[in-house]
């Protein structure tokens, strides 16, 4: 067998298996990024009696090509004046609650016996909450007009933007070698040069580039010139020691300023669903399950470190800020509750620069597991739990639940609420 034709049959492989693992996930209600992990086990080379894929390293490539599409996409949700608008309060809580749980993992995972750069990229993937599981708990529960709501999407944005930013530091570390202070700080420097720049003078480009083809109104054109400026940032980034993921965030943090952002991400959902399908089935078939015994233990304890790091600091930053008790305890529930894509993507990208050991990654996958299953339980009880809290003064929100269901009383749980 030829090599394309071997990378066809993966492929194939892939997708149909991928498919059917996601179809057996949405029909147990659980979420389909777990079906894709799952499915790369079943093919990946660690699954007995045979590895079902042949070429791996395409594979790994077309995962690539997923985290650049994936944090793209996540970067589209994000325009400069949404970023500009989240408030004092939500800097102040994103700030302390990623380095705040940096702080604890690094120490939890050094107590463990693991290595500096080991316990370094776990702490950075335990730091991630996934704002669009977050979210879409929410929504579904009815829950997503809360005044809570509003403060977990301003922690959320920043929070995206700061671990984007310290994964591109811990790269460009560890890659030199070196942990001397200047280099560090050099690395540091890199990483804001480069935001910098890209807000700065992209901001100035970038959407009138798009805008300029979208006054085409060919479509073909729009998606080739997002995926180029994506792919183009994400080169650039990488060329100059900084992540490729953040370069993709940031271009799509620059298309969304455009006029015709909104038919770019329309335009990118199908293809980001593809790659992504393909990164979470990646990091599946990476997981080594007879690994599970070694690592299953660590991963409860930094589950656990995690959850109490996020809500101890969501919940007490928050309460500094002169937010109310009820809402800083559903906020602290909220945002403790999940761990999501991206800490796939930290976790790969120590891996990629040959950071970390061969558990990490898996490890982590299981973690991502065990999380987005926990997510909707955790908030749901949270909140139960916050309702119980007395409100003060200026909190008392009304209830969303019971309005939401009487709308959707004759048409599909999914259909959206209207304000």
């Amino acid at each position: 067998m030829t090599e394309a034709a071997a990378v066809i049959q993966d492929f194939a492989i892939i997708m149909v298996i991928a498919s059917v693992m996601a179809l057996v996930f949405y029909k147990i209600k659980q979420p389909m990024v777990i079906g894709y992990i799952v499915a790369g086990m079943l093919i990946g080379p660690y699954t007995p009696p045979f590895s079902l894929v042949t070429q791996l390293e395409v594979v790994n490539l077309l995962a690539e090509i997923g985290i650049v599409l994936l944090l793209f996409v996540v970067g589209l949700e994000y325009p400069i004046a949404k970023l500009r608008s989240v408030g004092k309060k939500a800097l102040v809580i994103a700030t302390t609650e990623a380095f705040g749980t940096l702080a604890l993992g690094y120490v939890v995972g050094q107590a463990m016996g693991l290595a500096f750069f080991d316990s370094l990229f776990l702490a950075l993937s335990i730091s991630v909450t996934s704002t669009v599981i977050v979210m879409r708990v929410l929504e579904e529960l009815g829950m997503i007009r809360d005044k809570a709501s509003v403060l977990l999407l301003g922690v959320a944005v920043i929070e995206d933007i700061i671990i984007v930013s310290l994964l591109a530091v811990f790269q460009s570390v560890a890659v030199s070698g070196d942990l001397a202070i200047q280099d560090i700080a050099i690395s540091i420097g890199l990483v804001l040069a480069f935001i910098g720049g890209a807000l700065f003078i992209g901001s100035k480009t970038v959407p009138k580039f798009v805008d300029l083809i979208g006054r085409t109104n060919h479509h073909d054109l729009v998606i080739v010139a997002v995926l180029g400026v994506a792919f183009g940032l994400s080169f650039i980034a990488n060329q100059i020691g900084v992540s490729v993921a953040a370069g993709a965030f940031f271009a799509g943090v620059l298309v969304a300023e455009s006029k015709s952002h909104a038919v770019a991400r329309v335009l990118s959902m199908p293809l980001r669903d593809m790659f992504a399908a393909l990164f979470f089935v990646s990091i599946g078939a990476l997981m080594d399950i007879s690994m599970l015994p070694m690592f299953i233990v660590p991963a409860l304890i930094l589950i656990a470190t995690s959850f109490a790091a996020k809500f101890g600091t969501v919940y007490f930053s928050a309460k500094l800020m002169g937010v109310g008790k009820r809402t800083s305890a559903k906020a602290g529930f909220a945002l403790s509750a999940s761990g999501g894509e991206l800490a796939l993507v930290t976790a790969k990208g120590g891996a990629d620069v040959g950071a970390t050991s061969a558990f990490i990654l898996p490890m982590v996958g299981a973690m991502t597991i065990i999380t987005t299953f926990l997510s909707p339980y955790v908030i749901k009880m949270g909140w139960k739990f916050a309702k119980r809290i007395k409100a003060e003064a200026g909190e008392e929100e009304p209830s969303v639940a019971a309005p939401a269901k009487e709308e959707n009383k004759e048409g599909s749980p999914d259909t959206p609420h209207k304000p």
